[in-house]
């Protein structure tokens, strides 16, 4: 029989995918299941958004594109990080748009790294975890060796500047950071930034001359515990050697359109850029062309909206923050950024749930909580680190729903014998 190639059948499948998937079959198989597992916000994309890609497909926008985006959405994205992230010498050709951020992040990572020869060690990637559970697998399928940075529920789930000093070799390629966090519902204030800014900037001069950092910010106007936005590609130390990662999926739900970019500066910036357009030209080249007018309308008119929006997922996480806190045996951390919550339930291991399944795991109690009481948390197996003591609950959703969820998570917990 044909085989299938082992960068495929090695590689981690991902479990947030995994159990939203389970989760949708479930409902349409007539089960009243309540899903917490997609990072979806529930509300629709703003009229205004949707208004303008109609109006470009109605007006034949239906053709190929330049690979990496059409010159106005790149200009608007350029504009945007300049005045908003204080990100410097950022133009329109310093800006790549891709298929998600998912897609910018696969891209990026196989820009920077290669596999290596025979015989020699692999570049690292530095990974503060738990992290998404793709940040990993993206990273070894490009070639990398991925070096967790562990941190803790006492920390904020944050990383240290000693910790990240202490993980850079000379083999050190990439920095990856999350901010506002995926998994953790956290995120890391200006002052710590700049503090590991520090450190790559003085790594840089001395034992990782081709370090960059790779900023991930797709959650950066979902903060709401009076810790403001930093994008660490401001900092004119480290600009030039700082690649940020966004989309428009997750602050203007706009999950199913597709839209992810990547953002650079200076010179090797630029030539960064071409790098994933050249990659990319062979991959998928341009997004649907007629979202491309979408964009600047996002980006320029639909702050009152993304506003809205934020102030609902902040009720939310006083909501679930507080429904979690008062459930005995739990650890928690008050969510600050995102639409996570990430509660330690280690508590439990070695408990058996009222069907006769043992509970030892994250991946065990996640799946009990599925069959057993049609919840679906994701398991926190795959975020490395201590995730595997947690569960990821997106509250994404609404508060009803919150309520019901919690409800039920607590009527499953005082069960457990």
């Amino acid at each position: 029989m044909p085989t299938i190639a082992r960068r495929v059948t090695t590689l981690k499948p991902s479990m947030t995918i995994a159990f939203m998937n389970r989760a949708k079959a479930l409902q349409r198989a007539g089960k009243d299941v309540l899903s917490f597992a997609a990072g979806e916000p529930d509300f629709d994309t703003p009229q205004v958004v949707k208004d303008a890609a109609t109006r470009a497909l109605a007006a034949g926008m239906t053709k190929y594109m330049p690979t990496l985006g059409d010159p106005d959405a790149r200009a608007a994205i350029a504009q945007k990080l300049t005045t908003e992230n204080a990100i410097p010498n950022c133009t329109a050709d310093h800006v790549a748009i891709g298929a998600g951020g998912k897609h910018q992040l696969y891209v990026a990572l196989h820009c920077l790294l290669d596999p290596p020869p025979p015989g020699q060690a692999p570049q690292e990637v530095v990974l503060p975890v738990p992290a998404w559970v793709s940040y990993a697998p993206l990273s070894e399928l490009a070639g990398g060796k991925v070096v967790e940075v562990p941190t803790t529920p006492a920390s904020g789930f944050l990383a240290t500047p000693e910790q990240i000093e202490r993980a850079i070799t000379p083999r050190s390629r990439i920095l990856l950071l999350n901010s506002p966090s995926n998994p953790c519902g956290t995120m890391y204030p200006p002052d710590q930034l700049r503090a590991i800014a520090r450190v790559v900037e003085r790594a840089a001069r001395t034992i990782a001359p081709d370090l960059v950092i790779l900023s991930d910010e797709i959650y950066e106007k979902i903060a709401y515990a009076g810790i403001p936005h930093f994008s660490i590609g401001s900092v004119p130390e480290v600009a030039e050697r700082t690649i940020t990662l966004n989309g428009l999926s997750k602050a203007y739900a706009m999950t199913g359109w597709r839209i992810g970019y990547t953002g650079t500066s200076g010179d090797w910036g630029k030539k960064f850029i071409a790098a994933m357009g050249t990659l990319q030209g062979q991959i998928s080249t341009n997004i649907t062309s007629f979202t491309y007018p979408a964009i600047p309308v996002a980006l320029r008119q639909c702050a009152p909206e993304v506003e809205r929006m934020r102030l609902a997922f902040a009720n939310r996480a006083k909501v679930i923050n507080a429904r979690l806190a008062a459930i005995p045996g739990l650890k928690t951390y008050p969510a600050t950024g995102a639409f996570y919550a990430f509660p330690d339930v280690s508590a439990y291991f070695g408990k058996t749930t009222p069907a006769g399944t043992r509970i030892d795991t994250s991946l065990d109690f996640a799946n009990a909580l599925l069959d057993e009481a049609l919840l679906a948390f994701v398991p926190g197996e795959d975020f490395g680190g201590c995730g595997c003591n947690h569960l990821r609950i997106s509250f994404a959703c609404s508060e009803d729903q919150i309520n019901k969820g919690m409800d039920r998570f607590a009527a499953f917990l005082a069960s457990l014998r």
